[in-house]
């Protein structure tokens, strides 16, 4: 069976966020924990998804948001086999936080959207748009949506989870390139 795992970003998607309306709905999810929600650290935020990726039954599906995404794909080089495919929404962009050498640089070896607003203060969408080319996933421009977060009206979100199906759909119905490598 398969799990999904919801890995927040700062101060940990409170109970208003969307990822925990996810949570609420979906089944067999799990939130990744971090020691402290308010200090962005890649290597132990990292460390921690990789520990609930090794943690879960069966595949992962990753459901990510802001610095978690970020987490998440800096973990993914390490237990990529186990990753299904990921949900990266509203990244944040790197450089803000002095940690754009450490990320990625290659093609994600699993099916990835990454879904950006056109009004982040995180991110500009042209920045998450080059992310995305980088890492393989297919860009979802969300309009005009802030940081898709409870600030910017995201507590439920059924869109996004209409976007986790498909990609689960598509993941299912196409052979991934990477898959079993």
């Amino acid at each position: 069976m398969d799990t999904i795992l919801i890995v927040p970003g700062l101060r940990g998607s409170g109970p208003r966020h969307w990822q925990s309306w996810f949570e609420e709905r979906l089944p067999n999810c799990r939130r990744v924990m971090q020691g402290d929600w308010n200090k962005p650290d890649l290597r132990s935020w990292s460390s921690a998804v990789r520990r609930e990726i090794a943690r879960a039954p069966g595949r992962s599906w990753i459901v990510a948001h802001s610095f978690g995404c970020l987490a998440a794909v800096h973990s993914s080089g390490f237990v990529d086999a186990r990753i299904a495919g990921a949900l990266l929404v509203a990244p944040a962009e790197p450089s803000s936080f002095g940690i754009e050498p450490a990320m990625p640089r290659e093609r994600l070896r699993f099916p990835a959207l990454l879904v950006a607003s056109e009004n982040d203060k995180w991110i500009s969408a042209d920045q998450a748009r080059a992310w995305a080319e980088i890492w393989g996933a297919e860009f979802v421009n969300a309009g005009v949506a802030g940081h898709i977060n409870v600030a910017s009206g995201h507590g439920p979100w059924p869109e996004g989870i209409g976007l986790l199906k498909r990609l689960q759909a598509t993941s299912v119905a196409h052979a991934w390139p990477y898959a079993g490598q």
